[in-house]
């Protein structure tokens, strides 16, 4: 919906759906930068059932919100959805805060933010479209600075959780600390459902159709109902691997035909945007399956091979522990993306700006870097741990590379993608986001210790031979990227001609 003067600047819009993104990735970042440590440590689950099991619930967190997007543009709205979603996120950190190891509760738990997460994250990112729809050099912008709300979150969240687990373990025993950690990032959701209510008329001009009618409760109970159901069926996807292998692979199928569907259908000045945004969404699922390793394969390299200590010139710094590692993702691209949304815009003025296909590329040389120095660690390790500083320098250039092809794929859908499919198109790629996050699970148990080995030179050599063969996939993937530049440039300039 828009209106003729608005009641509101695009900044202090933009503002009011940035603060509740931040309190919600603060609460997501918070539980995963514990998840498979707790289910390896806590649980006695071994490394590869702990993978997958993230991995798959990683796939289902970014599955739903195909349907939440759908949910919010035709249902219940936009902004709605967004409320109830942070609601749901909540109550599902809290459950996973009672202090219990029964595996069923724990899925049950990850079930409820599962559907959480399906209706808050694409309401939450097609309401920044919104806000900005028709300004492309704004929205890539605008979109950077969203990505950057996503870091500012985790990194307190990721640097807060470990040492509160850390601390309460230490001081009361009974491992209450993991459970008092999940129940911080519930009350930091309450806290961004707060902000929200206050700051709500900064968005009362923006939204979707269903936003601007009174609430349906009928339809407000289908939605709970349905979200019942879908706790189960996590829960039991969670539990049985091979249904989760199924489940995964048939949603892979069923997006790339609805995609075909939808290009095969649309009007012919809409086609060359939809093929161009199916070609990105295709490379983002690859730039998923590196992203995934830093909850798993990174994270238990942290656990095993670093050397905890900061030290400089024989002067001790600080020291973390293996989870806070973690935070140099979300450390690193806050840094960034100021930088870079500033060389997009002032880019954009002077019509130097490099296009969105060709960024994608660009990511995926700096990811293989990334994971080229944490191959090479390995030659300077001591005793079987690499400094902590070669964290820094690998985070660095991988988090450049997420901001580059993950930082820019929201903006990709709100530039090639119809406003009128905008919510499901969302989805989409949530899904295929999805995907990927299950296949990382699956790559990361590649470099599976097995239990009972606990000495670091065994452990070494299985973690950086399986860096090093990423580091020659994200070359791959650099090199199909330069390939399509030139059929992107024909779709880039046949879509930007019909607008």
């Amino acid at each position: 919906m828009k209106t003729e003067i608005l009641p509101y600047s695009q900044t202090r819009s933009f503002v009011t759906v940035w603060m509740i993104e931040l309190w919600e990735r603060f609460g997501y970042y918070g539980m995963q930068a514990l998840i498979v440590y707790f289910m390896v440590q806590r649980m006695g689950f071994e490394d590869s059932r702990a993978n997958l099991v993230w991995g798959a619930a990683a796939a289902l967190i970014y599955v739903a919100p195909a349907i939440g997007g759908w949910i919010g543009d035709k249902v219940l709205g936009t902004k709605r959805c967004m409320v109830l979603g942070a609601m749901i996120l909540s109550l599902g950190y809290a459950l996973m805060a009672v202090p219990t190891t029964n595996t069923w509760f724990l899925f049950s738990a990850l079930g409820v933010i599962v559907v959480g997460n399906g209706l808050f994250k694409p309401n939450t990112a097609n309401l920044v479209r919104k806000i900005y729809e028709g300004d492309d050099s704004k929205i890539d912008s605008a979109f950077t600075m969203y990505y950057m709300a996503v870091n500012v979150g985790s990194t307190f969240s990721m640097l807060a959780t470990p040492a509160i687990k850390d601390y309460f373990n230490a001081a009361h025993g009974n491992e209450i600390g993991w459970h008092v950690a999940y129940g911080v990032c519930s009350v930091g959701l309450v806290i961004g459902v707060l902000t929200l209510l206050m700051m709500r008329a900064t968005i009362r001009h923006v939204g979707s159709l269903p936003d601007e009618r009174p609430l349906d409760k009928g339809k407000l109970a289908m939605v709970l109902g349905g979200g019942v159901l879908a706790v189960g069926l996590s829960a039991v996807i969670l539990q049985y691997q091979s249904i989760a292998r199924v489940f995964v692979y048939l949603a892979g199928i069923v997006v790339l035909g609805i995609f075909v569907h939808l290009i095969r259908k649309s009007e012919p000045s809409e086609r060359a945007g939809l093929i161009a945004a199916l070609v990105l969404t295709l490379q983002t699922v690859f730039f998923f399956i590196f992203y995934q390793q830093m909850s798993t394969s990174l994270s238990l390299f942290a656990l095993r091979n670093v050397d905890l200590e900061f030290n400089v010139l024989g002067a001790h710094l600080w020291t973390w522990s293996p989870a806070q590692f973690q935070a140099l993702n979300a450390i690193w691209i806050m840094v960034l993306s100021p930088v870079l949304a500033l060389v997009y815009t002032r880019a954009g003025r002077t019509g130097k700006d490099l296009s969105i296909a060709g960024k994608f590329a660009l990511g995926f040389t700096v990811v293989a870097a990334g994971f080229f120095t944490y191959g090479f660690a390995g030659q300077f390790a001591v005793n079987g741990l690499t400094s902590s500083w070669i964290m820094i320098a690998g985070y660095g250039l991988y988090s450049l590379g997420e901001l580059l092809v993950s930082g820019l794929g929201l903006a990709m859908v709100a530039r090639y993608v119809p406003a009128r499919m905008g919510g499901f198109m969302m989805g989409a790629y949530f899904v295929a986001t999805g995907i990927s996050q299950y296949l990382g699970g699956v790559v990361a148990n590649y470099a599976s210790v097995p239990q009972g080995m606990t000495d670091p030179l065994q452990t070494l050599p299985i973690y950086t031979s399986l860096f090093n063969k990423l580091g020659i996939a994200a070359v791959i993937c650099t090199l199909i990227a330069l390939s399509v530049l030139p059929l992107m440039r024909r779709l880039t300039a046949t879509h930007s001609s019909h607008q």
